[in-house]
Order: structure tokens, then sequence, then C-alpha cells
């Protein structure tokens, strides 16, 4: 029995996706299921006899990105496959580059899901066709490395946000921020959103050293 274990922050989807799994009681075993990267990496901690983890890419608290560098780094023999709604470049090669085996996109079949999750465990990289072209092409052309963004002008954040990425820098989730700030979790969001988008980053880390190379931050 393959052990299975979901990060999925979308509810719907992620009983979609155990629905999916439990069409196969002979062959894989759902162990738990977590809404965010933070989250999920507590439960992983608690349990962490899992195979194979189904992980999307755009969630809160901890994106799929950051989180599946984690799990590479922590629990080495632990496979992951994205599962996600991303189709582009970046986001294929951002998560190679954080340790995924595997990409697929969700609206994939549950034998196509079977035979990937069978395939990863016995070594393949299971991807979705179009996302393996797209693989393919980054090979031949690879996306010029993150340093190439630290040549650009210094990006300019407000004062509020610089606030919100030092407390990011020091690993505090959204309510912490807020509440060490006085300001609501969804403004918060909204300041990251901003934050990600002036720095051009993926995720916190990366926005992180974007900012110190820049001296936005210490």
């Amino acid at each position: 029995m393959i052990r299975i274990a979901v990060a999925e922050d979308n509810a719907f989807l992620a009983k979609s996706i155990q629905e999916k799994l439990a069409l196969f009681p002979g062959e894989l075993k759902f162990k738990f299921h977590a809404f965010n990267g933070k989250l999920f990496l507590e439960k992983l901690a608690e349990d962490p006899m899992v195979d194979v983890i189904l992980m999307d890419i755009q969630m809160p608290e901890m994106d799929g990105i950051e989180t599946t560098r984690t799990i590479s780094e922590r629990y080495p023999q632990i496979k992951v496959i994205m599962l996600t709604v991303l189709d582009d470049e970046e986001s294929i090669f951002q998560a190679i580059l954080a340790g995924a085996n595997g990409y697929l996109l969700k609206d994939e079949n549950p034998r196509v899901l079977l035979q990937s999750i069978l395939s990863i465990v016995e070594g393949g990289a299971p991807m979705s066709s179009g996302i393996a072209l797209k693989a393919l092409r980054l090979l031949r052309n690879p996306i010029k490395p993150d340093e190439e963004k630290f040549n650009t002008e210094r990006p300019e954040l407000s004062p509020r946000e610089i606030d919100v990425l030092n407390q990011l820098s020091k690993g505090m989730d959204y309510k912490q921020i807020a509440e060490n700030l006085i300001i609501s979790p969804s403004t918060v969001r909204k300041h990251i959103e901003n934050i990600y988008s002036k720095l051009q980053a993926h995720n916190k880390m990366e926005a992180v050293k974007i900012a110190q190379k820049h001296r936005i931050i210490d």
C-alpha cells in the first residue's frame, strides 16, 4: 500500500482528490490532508510515514514550492508530485528546483493519477503531457537564474510592506504578523501579494533573498 498525503487549500478540490484516491483501496492509502504548507509540515512531523505527497502550489501561510523545498531537505525519501492548475514554465522550473519529483495538472483522471503515483514510487518522474513538453523546452532554454533580478534597479516597497517583509523574514505567519502590526490577516495577505509582485518573487524565501540583496531589509 502506497501511503499518500495531500496539501491543498481548496476544500472542494481536496475532497475530489481524496475521492480519486479512494477508487484504488488495494493500492493507495490516504494518510492526511492540510490546507496550507505550514500546517502540512506540522502534520508530517507528527506522522512522517508517508510515501508520496500530492502538493498544490498556491496556498496561504506557506506555498507549495517552499513546502516542497523543506520536505526535500527534511524527508528526502518522500516523493512529491505537484498537483496544480499552474502550467507556466516559471512554476515548473521553481518546482523542479525545490525538489519536486513529478508535476501533474489537477484535471488528470483517477487512472492517470494512480499510474503517476506508481511510477514515482518506482523512480519515475511523471508529468502531464503538456508539462513534459514545457520541461523539455526548459532543458533547451533554461530560465535565467534569479540573480539576474538583482541587477535591476532597487524595487520600491512602502514602509508597511517593509514591516511585513521583515516579519516574514523572521518566520512569522500571517496571524502573527497581523497581531504584531495590529492589522487584519487579509491586509497582511494583500501586502504580501504586493511584495511578491514588486520583487518579482514567487515565495517567501525568494522575496527575502531579493530584498536582502537590494538592502531593503537586513
